[in-house]
């Protein structure tokens, strides 16, 4: 009797201590959110008023089977295609989280295609995978029709998003290296691009746990930690059966803020190792200092010169004179949100 009195003790300290992280997590997401809302309201205006934007283009038969379309308003000739992947932990992503990224690479003459996907818990990660590798097969096959190129198509995810577009690129390129029916090409894709991603589940599964995101949790979202092999990028590119799979990988180029404690920037570091060790093209680009968010959402929102984007658009834009001439003379970015609320967002960030 004592004894389970004992364990129902410690059971509720345990349950008080959940609740009361996720607390304080929901209060400072709620204060971050808020301190930036001068640029959300923004972006939000143009993403659903703008005539650039196509909002929920359907590509599959599930209900989060949709994707936006950003288009430039520039309508001559064919344009480059980024297919983007939110982040969100696997949780709460949302298409509508790209916005501001498409926004901005619309005015550079590059068309965005955001790719909504099921959540947890609708979905887990092997539908996550499918759905993407669905809305990518979409994009290669039809997104002439909306004045983009087929062939000058890039791939990019942030956080949970990276991981996730990362599985969808090596698994395309395993089915392809063993002779696999596909809908869609690896070769279609001119270069991936992973912003703050996570590629080995095995190293994160204790790091999520002590941030928040716990084990029993998370490895529902991964289909128990039998499947985590399959779901790591980095693991999965060293096994000598995929070797062929590597050949076919396009150039891949990660970039991590060295500030990062959502996501450390080893998971870049490591990934872009292992790559390397099996002949495939890869770099990772450091940035002192930065967190999770300040690559994604804190610098777009400062406007002015951005590092990271500007390295995005010479790689789309790379060979093509005219669009190059073009970025060197444009305009510096409009700042959305005012300096003093960056910062303080950046102090309370729950990621």
């Amino acid at each position: 009797m004592g004894i389970k009195h004992g364990c129902l003790k410690e059971r509720r300290r345990v349950v008080a201590r959940v609740g009361y992280r996720w607390y304080t997590r929901l209060v400072a997401l709620a204060c971050y959110a808020l301190l930036l809302m001068p640029g959300f309201l923004q972006v939000a205006y143009c993403y659903f008023f703008s005539s650039q934007v196509r909002r929920s283009i359907v590509y599959g038969d599930q209900p989060r089977n949709r994707l936006d379309l950003y288009l430039p308003t520039n309508t001559n000739g064919p344009k480059p295609v980024v297919v983007f992947v939110t982040g969100g932990a696997w949780i709460i992503g949302y298409k509508a989280w790209g916005s501001l990224l498409g926004l901005q690479l619309a005015e550079r003459d590059i068309i965005v295609a955001c790719v909504d996907y099921r959540n947890f818990p609708q979905g887990t990660i092997s539908d996550m995978v499918k759905d993407v590798s669905q809305g990518v097969s979409f994009v290669c096959n039809l997104i002439d029709r909306f004045g983009g190129d087929p062939n000058r198509i890039y791939l990019m995810g942030q956080s949970a998003g990276a991981h996730i577009s990362a599985c969808v690129l090596l698994e395309q390129a395993i089915k392809e290296s063993r002779g696999e029916s596909t809908t869609w090409s690896v070769s279609q894709i001119k270069a991936y691009f992973g912003l703050s991603g996570g590629y080995n589940l095995f190293n994160l599964v204790d790091h999520f746990h002590n941030r928040g995101l716990y084990r029993s949790i998370f490895l529902s979202i991964m289909e128990g930690e039998g499947s985590f092999e399959q779901f790591s990028p980095e693991v999965r590119i060293k096994d000598p059966r995929n070797r062929e799979a590597a050949s076919l990988l396009p150039p891949i180029k990660l970039f991590h803020g060295t500030s990062d404690y959502s996501i450390p920037s080893d998971a870049s570091i490591n990934l872009v190792e292992a790559l390397k060790g099996v002949g495939a093209e890869a770099e990772v680009i450091l940035y002192e200092g930065k967190s999770h968010t300040d690559l994604f959402l804190q610098d777009p929102l400062r406007g002015g010169k951005d590092d990271l984007f500007d390295h995005v658009v010479s790689v789309i834009h790379a060979g093509d004179e005219e669009a190059l001439a073009k970025d060197a003379s444009a305009p510096p970015r409009k700042r959305l949100v005012p300096e003093i609320l960056l910062r303080l967002a950046r102090h309370i960030s729950p990621f």
